[in-house]
């Protein structure tokens, strides 16, 4: 199996990150206009076009870089084995470049500034903890399906938490540094003050070490062959990356059985 090279799944990060962001800001600002002075209706919209708006968006790019869209998974998936550092730190600004082109283009798909720097504080200890929670949940999530090979069910099972988790968590989980980053951009319903973005990064990045530890305790096995599926599998079979010609299908062990 050949890794496509990095070029293209950069490039396919920037792509799937902006379009996650341009559907959480742009459903953020329709829901608002839509369903002016009904937050929980606001936050329904929000969270429903965000959950089926990420599962297409990992379907679309997933089979080229994996779908990590997200520096903690990108930096989870390392510690494993998945993709190596180099790769990890290679994706991050890619991540969050692409999350802010989405945020800007959200912004002007509905008529406002491109730039609109957000006004809305999340800095608190709940929204801290939130954070920890929902990022763990999301990479136990990711791993826990990679570990029992039913990886093919990511899109929907990761679309599906993150919906829940506007829900179930008080910061409305972002569960991901390059979001954060992004909507701070965007001064709407779904944006979040550049003040508070520090304590969310931080609280991911916890959540992203004590993902790690439970991993490692929950599955001991996890090894760079499951890593190697997060979010999906993401190699090429079927042509060799360095001279373009269709190479022999070798039977994977799941093939052979």
């Amino acid at each position: 199996m050949q890794e496509h090279p990095l070029w293209r799944r950069l490039l396919a990060e920037l792509l799937g990150s902006a379009f996650l962001s341009a559907v959480v800001i742009g459903s953020g600002i329709a829901a608002q206009r839509l369903s002016p002075a009904s937050p929980g209706l606001e936050l329904f919209e929000n969270a429903a076009v965000t959950a089926v708006g990420l599962f297409a968006i990992i379907l679309m790019f997933g089979p080229v870089s994996g779908g990590h869209f997200n520096p903690v998974v990108s930096f989870v998936d390392a510690a494993f084995g998945g993709i190596s550092w180099r790769d990890a730190c290679a994706y991050l600004p890619v991540q969050v470049a692409g999350c802010t082109l989405g945020a800007l283009t959200a912004n002007v798909m509905f008529g406002i500034a491109a730039i609109s720097i957000s006004t809305k504080d999340r800095a608190s200890g709940p929204h801290f903890l939130s954070e920890i929670i929902a990022t763990l949940g999301l990479l136990l999530v990711i791993f826990s399906l990679a570990r029992s090979d039913r990886s093919r069910m990511a899109p929907a099972a990761v679309g599906a938490y993150i919906g829940a988790a506007y829900w179930f968590t008080s910061s409305t989980s972002f569960a991901n540094p390059a979001i954060s980053v992004g909507r701070m951009f965007s001064n709407t319903f779904a944006g979040i003050a550049p003040g508070s973005v520090p304590l969310f990064v931080g609280a991911q990045v916890v959540g992203g070490l004590v993902a790690t530890g439970l991993i490692k305790a929950l599955y001991p096995s996890v090894g760079s062959e499951e890593a190697a599926k997060i979010v999906v599998p993401h190699r090429d079979r079927t042509r060799s990356e360095t001279d373009g010609h269709p190479q022999p299908h070798v039977p994977l062990p799941t093939e052979a059985q």
